[in-house]
C-alpha cells in the first residue's frame, strides 16, 4: 500500500507529460484530463481511508532509509488536503471545458493544469523541505504559464509582478534550508524536528523560523498579500478558481506542518509574529473586501480573510483550535472553489465585473443567485453549513488559549466575509434589471459543476459529526508530531 502513495503526484505529471504530444486534439485532451481527475480523486479517497484504519503511510524512495533518502509521508492531515484538493480539481476542470476556450486549450492549459496540480499533491505528501521547495517550484512554474497564458496586457502586467514576487521568496527558500541544513545537519522532517528538540529552539534556530515564516507567507498570502489582488484578478475565472482554492492552501500548510513540526516553541519570538500576522491579514483583507466594487478583488480578499483565520487557529496551538484549521481548511478548499465559479458565471452573465453595471439577475438567473447566497452563509460560518464546525472549533480554541482580542477580530472578519459577499448579491441579483435586453447566458453545465461542489460543501456541515473522525485524526498528528516523527524514523515505542 505504501508504493501507492506516490500516485497522487504521479497520475497528473505523467498526464502532463502524456498531453504535450497531443496538442491538437482538444477532445482527447478534456478526456484524458477528466479520467486523470477522477482516478486522483477515488485514490486520495483509497489513501485516506486505509490511513484512517492503519495509520500513517510511508515510502522511502529507492530504499533508502531516512534521513539519507527522499521520503514521502501520508499522514491524515496530507492526505484530507490531497482529498479536498483533488475532489477541488476535478469540478474547476470540468468548469474549464466549457469556459476556458479553445485558444488556450491548443497552448497547453490542460498541461499546465496537471503539472500544478502535481506540485500540489507533492508539496502536500513530502517528508523533506527540499523537495517541498521542489514541488513549490513545480506548482508555481506551472502558475506563471498559467496567469500568463492568453496574452492580454493586464495579464502580462501582473504575470511580471506575480514571478518577481515568487523569484524572491523562492531565493529566500533556498537560503532558509541552506541555513538549517548547516545548523541541523539533516532536511528530512522528522529528523529536523528531533534535532531541533535536542538543540532546542532559540538564537538561530529561531532567525531560521521567522525567515521559512517570510517565505511560507509570501506564498499564503499570510500578511505580506500586497500581490496577491492583482495577480489572481488578471486570469479567466477557471485559473482563478484554481489559484484561490489551492495556491494559498500549500503556504498555509507548510506553515502549519512547519511549526507544529519543526518550530514548537509556543514562546518563541516567530509565534509572536504569527499571532500579529494573523491578526494584521483578518483586518486588512476585510478592508479590502468591503473597500472594492470588483467581484474579482472581493473575491480575493475573501481568500485573504481565511488565510489569517487559519493561521488564528495554529497561533492558538490548542488541540480544538488544530482540529479546527484542517476542518476550515477542507471546507475553504471546496467553497473557494465554488465560489470563484459562481463569481466567474455572474461576471459571464452580466458582462462586467464591476457592480455598478449589474442588477436584477435574480429573474434571469435564480439558480445562480440562491447558490450565491447559500455558499456566502456557508462561508461565513451559519450552521449547519460547512464553515460553521471549523469555525466554532477554532474560536473556542482560541479563547481557551486566552486570545481574546484574536477571537474578536475573527469573528469581526466573518461579519466582513457576510458584508461584502451580501453586496455582492444584492447588488447583481436585486434591483433594476440593467441587462435586460442582453441575451441569456447559456450555464447549464457550469451551474451542474457548481451544483455538485455545493452539495459537497452542504455534506461537510451536515456529515461533519462524521468528518470529525478524520479531522481529529490529523489534529492529533499535529498537536502530537511524535507520532509522524516515530512512522517515518520506524521509531518504535
Amino acid at each position: 500500500m505504501s508504493n501507492l502513495l506516490v500516485l497522487p503526484i504521479l497520475i497528473p505529471l505523467c498526464t502532463a507529460v502524456l498531453l504535450i504530444f497531443l496538442r491538437g486534439k482538444l477532445r482527447l485532451q478534456r478526456g484524458i484530463s477528466v479520467v486523470s481527475s477522477v482516478l486522483t480523486v477515488l485514490m486520495s479517497i483509497l489513501l485516506t481511508e486505509h490511513v484512517h484504519k492503519e495509520g500513517i503511510l510511508t515510502l522511502q524512495m529507492g530504499g533508502w532509509a531516512p534521513p539519507y533518502g527522499i521520503v514521502f509521508a501520508g499522514d491524515m492531515f496530507a492526505l484530507l488536503l490531497v482529498t479536498a484538493a483533488s475532489l477541488a480539481s476535478l469540478a474547476i476542470l470540468l468548469y474549464s471545458i466549457s469556459t476556458i476556450g479553445e485558444k488556450r486549450e491548443h497552448y497547453y492549459y490542460y498541461t499546465f493544469y496537471h503539472f500544478l496540480l502535481a506540485g500540489v499533491y507533492g508539496s502536500f505528501l513530502t517528508g523533506d523541505i527540499f523537495n517541498l521547495f521542489v514541488f513549490f517550484e513545480v506548482m508555481l512554474i506551472s502558475s506563471y504559464a498559467l496567469l500568463s497564458l492568453g496574452g492580454t496586457r493586464l495579464q502580462l502586467k501582473e504575470t511580471s509582478k506575480y514571478l518577481l514576487i515568487n523569484i524572491v521568496s523562492s531565493t529566500l527558500f533556498v537560503a532558509a534550508v541552506a541555513y538549517l541544513y548547516a545548523a541541523a545537519g539533516t532536511l528530512n522532517m522528522a529528523h529536523l524536528s528531533l534535532r531541533i528538540s535536542e538543540a532546542g529552539q532559540g538564537g538561530v534556530l529561531n532567525v531560521i523560523a521567522v525567515l521559512f515564516l517570510i517565505v511560507f507567507s509570501l506564498k499564503a498570502g499570510l500578511f505580506l498579500f500586497f500581490w496577491l489582488p492583482g495577480s489572481y484578478s488578471a486570469p479567466p475565472a477557471a485559473v482563478r478558481a484554481l489559484f484561490g482554492a489551492l495556491l494559498t492552501k500549500v503556504g498555509l500548510y507548510a506553515i502549519i506542518r512547519t511549526f507544529t513540526l519543526l518550530f514548537v516553541d509556543n514562546a518563541g519570538p516567530p509565534h509572536s509574529l504569527i499571532l500579529w500576522m494573523a491578526a494584521a491579514t483578518m483586518i486588512l483583507g476585510s478592508l479590502g473586501a468591503v473597500a472594492y466594487k470588483d467581484i474579482p478583488r472581493i473575491l480575493n480578499y475573501n481568500v485573504i480573510i481565511s488565510v489569517g483565520f487559519v493561521v488564528l487557529g495554529l497561533a492558538a496551538g490548542t488541540r480544538d483550535s488544530l482540529d479546527g484549521a484542517v476542518f476550515y481548511l477542507l471546507h475553504d478548499i471546496l467553497a473557494k472553489a465554488l465560489l470563484f465559479i459562481l463569481g466567474g458565471l455572474i461576471i459571464s452573465a452580466a458582462g462586467t465585473d464591476r457592480l455598478s453595471g449589474m442588477g436584477g439577475m435574480i429573474r434571469r438567473y435564480p439558480l445562480l443567485g440562491w447558490m450565491f447566497f447559500i455558499l456566502a452563509l456557508a462561508l461565513v460560518g451559519i450552521p449547519p453549513l460547512s464553515g460553521f464546525a471549523g469555525k466554532l472549533l477554532i474560536i473556542r480554541g482560541a479563547l481557551d488559549a486566552k486570545l481574546l482580542t484574536l477571537s474578536l477580530i475573527g469573528l469581526g472578519s466573518s461579519f466582513m466575509v457576510l458584508y461584502s459577499l451580501i453586496k455582492v448579491f444584492r447588488q447583481a441579483f436585486w434591483g433594476i434589471d440593467v441587462e435586460a435586453e442582453r441575451p441569456m447566458v447559456s450555464m447549464k453545465g457550469s451551474l451542474a459543476v457548481a451544483a455538485g461542489l455545493l452539495v459537497l460543501v452542504a455534506a461537510i456541515g451536515i456529515g461533519a459529526e462524521a468528518l470529525f473522525a478524520y479531522v481529529s485524526q490529523a489534529g492529533s498528528v499535529l498537536a502530537s508530531p511524535e507520532q509522524y516523527i516515530q512512522a517515518i524514523m520506524k521509531i518504535k515505542e
